[in-house]
C-alpha cells in the first residue's frame, strides 16, 4: 500500500523523536503537506504490529491503532537535547570511571597520581611516583581497564547490530557460533601449552565458525534472519561439543583451570598490545558500522520494506554480519566469552535514547564500556587476593537487569 511506503520512508529518513524508526510493534507518524487533502495516519512497523490504520474519526476494527498527533518542533528539540545530554554524561562517566578504577586494588593510589602518570608519558612533568607505583598504573591496571572499555564497547555495539539485522531482540554477538568456535581454538592452544598463540587460535576458531554459519545459512536457501539464527545454533552446538570433548579427554591441573577461566571470560593479564588490537579493531570496524546506522533502521520494517526503500538487503546483511563477527572474534580472542553485555546493553540504551541506530549504536558502545569497566573492577577486587572471571560478574549483573527491562517493557505495552 502506498501509505505504508510513505510511513517507512518517513521513519528511515528520521523519526520525530529520535532520528530513526520506531521499534517493532510501535507506530510512526506520517506528515502530509498542508492542503494536500490527505489525512495523517499511523501504520504498524515491524513484526507484532497490526499493520492497519484508521482515520481521524477514530473508527476502525478492534485492534487497529489510533491517530497520534505529530510532535511539535519544541518536543523534537527537547528529545534531541536529551540524547545529547545522555551521550555527554556517558562520556564523562566513562572517563571518570577509568581514572577511578585504576586506583582500586591492593596498592593505595589516588586519581591525581593516575592523571599525573598518564600526562608524564605525553611530555608532562614528573609525577613524583615510585617506580613500583608507576609500574602498577601503567603496566598493570591501565591497560586492563582500557581493554575492558574496548571489549565492552565492541560487544555492546555488535549486539545492537545483530539485533537489528536479524530482527531478534534476543540476539547477541555470539549468535553465529563465534564464542564456541573461539573456545575450540583457545582450548587447543591451552592444552598444547601455546599460551602466546591463544589470541591467534581463538580468532581463527571464531572465523571458522563464522564461515560455517554463513555457509550453512546460504546453502539452506539464503541469509534470512531465521536461517541465520538456526545456522548459528547448529554451529554453536558443534563447537560446544568439541570443546567439551577436548576438556574431557585432555584437560587436567593448571591447563584445566586456565581453560575454565577463559571460558568464563577473563581480562586478567591483559597487556598493552592486546588492548591496542582491541581498540584498533573497534575503530576500524566500529566506525563504518555506525556510518551505516540508517541502513539498520530500514530493517525494522522487514526485508521487503527495506528493499522498497532502496536498501540492498542481502549485501547489507552480509556486510554487517561479517563486520560484527570479525570484531567479535578479535574481542573474544582477548577476553574469552563474556556474556550479557551484547544482549542487555542495547535494550538499556533504547530506553535512554530510543530505537534510532544513529544514536543507539554509540550510546550502546559507551554504556557497554562503562558496564564492563566496573564489572571487571568488581571481579578483581571483591575477593582480593583471589580474582573472579568477569563473565561471572556480568552474568550476575546482567540477568536481573534483563529481567527488569522485560518487566519495564511489559508495563509500557
Amino acid at each position: 500500500m502506498p501509505i505504508e511506503t510513505d510511513a517507512a520512508t518517513a521513519a528511515v529518513t528520521g523519526g520525530p523523536e529520535d532520528g530513526g524508526p520506531p521499534p517493532p510493534g510501535r507506530v510512526a507518524p506520517v506528515r502530509t503537506p498542508p492542503g494536500s487533502g490527505r489525512r495523517a495516519v499511523e501504520v504498524g512497523g515491524g513484526p507484532g504490529s497490526s499493520g492497519s490504520h484508521r482515520g481521524a474519526g477514530g473508527r476502525g476494527r478492534r485492534g487497529r491503532r489510533s491517530l497520534r498527533v505529530p510532535r511539535t518542533a519544541g518536543a523534537r528539540s527537547r528529545s534531541a537535547m536529551r540524547r545529547v545530554l545522555v551521550t555527554l554524561a556517558l562520556l564523562v562517566g566513562l572517563a571518570a570511571s577509568i581514572a577511578i578504577t585504576v586506583t582500586m586494588g591492593p596498592a593505595d593510589l589516588r586519581v591525581t597520581q593516575v592523571v599525573a602518570s598518564v600526562l608524564s608519558r605525553f611530555g608532562g612533568p614528573d609525577p613524583g611516583l615510585t617506580p613500583i607505583e608507576d609500574g602498577i598504573i601503567w603496566n598493570l591496571r591501565l591497560p586492563r581497564v582500557l581493554g575492558a572499555a574496548a571489549v565492552g564497547a565492541g560487544l555492546a555495539l555488535c549486539g545492537a547490530v545483530m539485533q537489528a539485522v536479524t530482527r531478534n531482540p534476543l540476539a547477541d554477538p555470539y549468535l553465529l557460533g563465534l564464542s564456541s568456535g573461539a573456545s575450540v581454538g583457545a582450548v587447543i592452544a591451552l592444552l598444547l601449552g601455546l599460551h602466546a598463540l591463544l589470541p591467534v587460535t581463538a580468532f581463527l576458531g571464531a572465523m571458522v565458525a563464522l564461515i560455517a554459519a554463513l555457509g550453512l545459512a546460504h546453502l539452506a536457501g539464503g541469509l534470512t534472519p531465521a536461517r541465520t539464527i538456526l545456522a548459528g545454533v547448529a554451529v554453536s552446538a558443534v563447537g560446544g561439543a568439541l570443546t567439551s570433548l577436548l576438556i574431557f579427554w585432555n584437560a587436567q591441573g593448571d591447563s584445566y583451570r586456565d581453560i575454565l577461566s577463559w571460558l568464563m571470560g577473563s581480562l586478567s593479564g591483559v597487556e598493552w598490545d592486546e588492548t591496542g588490537r582491541a581498540a584498533l579493531a573497534l575503530v576500524i570496524l566500529g566506525v563504518p558500522i555506525c556510518a551505516g546506522a540508517r541502513l539498520l533502521d530500514a530493517f525494522a520494517f522487514g526485508d521487503s520494506a527495506a528493499a522498497a526503500l532502496g536498501v540492498r538487503v542481502v549485501a547489507v546483511r552480509w556486510t554487517m554480519l561479517a563486520a560484527t563477527a570479525v570484531l567479535t572474534g578479535v574481542l573474544v580472542s582477548m577476553s574469552g566469552s563474556i556474556g550479557f553485555i551484547g544482549l542487555v546493553v542495547p535494550h538499556a540504551a533504547r530506553l535512554l535514547v530510543g530505537p534510532g541506530h544513529r544514536v543507539l549504536l554509540p550510546v550502546s558502545a559507551l554504556t557497554g564500556a562503562l558496564l564492563l569497566v566496573w564489572a571487571d573492577t568488581l571481579a578483581r577486587t571483591a575477593f582480593d587476593p583471589r580474582e573472579l572471571p568477569v563473565g561471572i560478574v556480568t552474568a550476575l549483573l546482567g540477568a536481573p537487569l534483563f529481567a527488569l527491562l522485560l518487566a519495564r517493557r511489559k508495563g509500557d505495552s
